[in-house]
């Protein structure tokens, strides 16, 4: 990006919420179900019907206010956005207005750098979603009306984000925090987490905001990225050339990496919002908000201080263990059952979360218990196993489903810890080598691993690494005198 310039990026965020119902109707939300089979007569806008509140939507949006350390408005008024799209039956939706149930709040993400950076959030607001056009059938446009009436939360920031690199921390903790709290499973690729990026520049310094574009159709957090980066480019170049931005909005090509013109940008005032007369206002007075508090769970940031103070984990480890909260659960796990918490941390990090990523499974889903798990770091910690036998046993408690004790014993894997048997064996390897000594002894104490791995070959793994490389300085130490 040109120096001269600075990106100014709101973000509109959709989630769609984990409601077993729509959001003013009993339709189901199902995912997936046959096309425009989830419909009645209310979310399809026929005459004479009146819609009817789902609590949970309001319980869920409030969730995500507290979360994000908004005010949660005591009144808020639903309001209907009119516009005509082939796949909204009622040609409006309904909505906030003026008056949404969350205001004012934040978030806040650290950039590669450990730069803190505090993100405004201007609103949260309940709406429906609208069906969906599916455009890759050949020559005709297909209508699925499924999805109108889904509850949406919109979650609207302040233009403070200034990198594509902001924008990705911020989707990434909107994701992160929808999850701890089950109100969204957060899967872009099914539409169940959508973001539009609003962007324009200006030249360093500058307090006036320049034009803004809206870029739609961003289906994963990597083409969220992409796709602003493309935009700052393309507006900056458009005023180096001395031409103008024009307010539109624009469509990601993910396969082309550019984003196409879709339509001229809206006002608000386009869509002639106005209080949807079938609604009542929404009030939540303190009884309710405090019931809706009492559901708020341990949020990321919390349990991420509280690993580094509990088990004296660094911040980069308790980052990465809590970037999901299932995950977060299993370590605790672990951690109950032994006092080793690095090597815990250790374990989840490298291997088990290896494993989930191949397979592509959940936590859920991973054949070793926690308690197993803590087991083979037990039998490392008391001198049972090394470290090496236990990579070997790892994959076999994953196929055999046996705990690693047993593993053990059946393979006959445990460390031979019996010095005798060790000095016998360092002293076969140093008069092997008596080249690889005279090197150690010229100074070269790089030479000591390859003592060590002769060592470890010959007795299958199993030598205890300690008593090895106490015994073997010992006896190189003796040739130097």
């Amino acid at each position: 990006m040109n120096d001269k310039y600075e990106a100014v990026i709101g973000l509109e965020v959709h989630a769609q919420l984990l409601t077993k119902s729509k959001a003013f109707c009993g339709c189901s939300t199902e995912f997936g179900n046959k096309p425009n089979s989830n419909v009645c007569p209310v979310c399809l806008g026929h005459p004479g019907v009146l819609p009817v509140l789902n609590k949970k939507v309001v319980e869920f949006t409030a969730l995500m206010g507290l979360a994000t350390n908004c005010t949660i408005n005591p009144k808020s008024v639903f309001a209907r956005k009119n516009y005509f799209y082939p796949d909204l039956p009622k040609g409006y939706q309904i909505s906030q207005y003026e008056l949404p149930i969350c205001e004012h709040g934040w978030i806040d993400v650290e950039t590669a750098a450990n730069e803190s950076r505090k993100i405004g959030i201007t609103r949260i607001h309940m709406e429906e979603d609208a069906g969906k056009s599916i455009h890759d059938r050949g020559n005709e446009t297909f209508v699925d009306v499924n999805r109108c009436g889904v509850p949406l939360m919109e979650i609207v920031s302040e233009p403070d984000i200034r990198t594509s690199e902001e924008a990705y921390l911020y989707l990434s903790k909107i994701k992160q925090l929808v999850q701890y709290l089950s109100i969204c499973d957060a899967n872009m690729e099914e539409g169940s987490l959508r973001c539009d990026a609003n962007i324009s520049i200006r030249l360093k310094g500058e307090k006036q905001l320049g034009t803004k574009t809206e870029v739609k159709n961003m289906n994963s957090f990597r083409n969220v990225e992409r796709a602003i980066n493309y935009e700052i480019e393309r507006q900056i170049d458009l005023v180096e050339n001395g031409e103008r931005v024009v307010q539109e909005t624009l469509l990601w090509n993910a396969d082309l990496n550019e984003a196409n013109s879709m339509r001229s940008k809206e006002e608000a005032h386009d869509y002639r919002y106005f209080p949807d007369p079938d609604l009542l206002p929404v009030h939540v007075d303190e009884k309710w908000m405090a019931d809706i508090s009492a559901n708020l769970p341990e949020l990321p940031d919390d349990k991420k201080n509280r690993f580094t103070a509990n088990y004296s984990l660094p911040v980069y480890d308790a980052d990465i263990l809590t970037q999901s909260q299932p995950v977060a659960d299993y370590y605790e796990k672990v951690a109950a059952c032994t006092d080793d918490y690095k090597s815990a941390s250790n374990w989840i990090m490298v291997d088990v979360l290896k494993i989930l990523n191949e397979e592509k499974i959940n936590i859920s889903d991973f054949p070793v218990a926690p308690e197993s798990l803590a087991g083979l770091i037990n039998l490392i910690k008391e001198g049972t196993i090394s470290g090496k036998i236990a990579k070997e046993v790892f994959p076999l408690m994953i196929s055999e489903n046996k705990p690693a004790e047993e593993i053990v014993k059946e393979k006959n894997l445990l460390q031979v810890s019996d010095s005798g048997l060790i000095e016998k064996v360092v002293s076969e390897i140093l008069a092997v080598h008596s080249s690889e000594v005279d090197e150690y002894l010229s100074g070269k104490d790089k030479v000591i691993g390859f003592f060590v791995g002769k060592i470890m070959k010959q007795t299958g793994g199993k030598a205890n690494p300690q008593i090895v490389n106490k015994i073997l300085r010992e006896k190189l130490n003796a040739l130097k005198n």
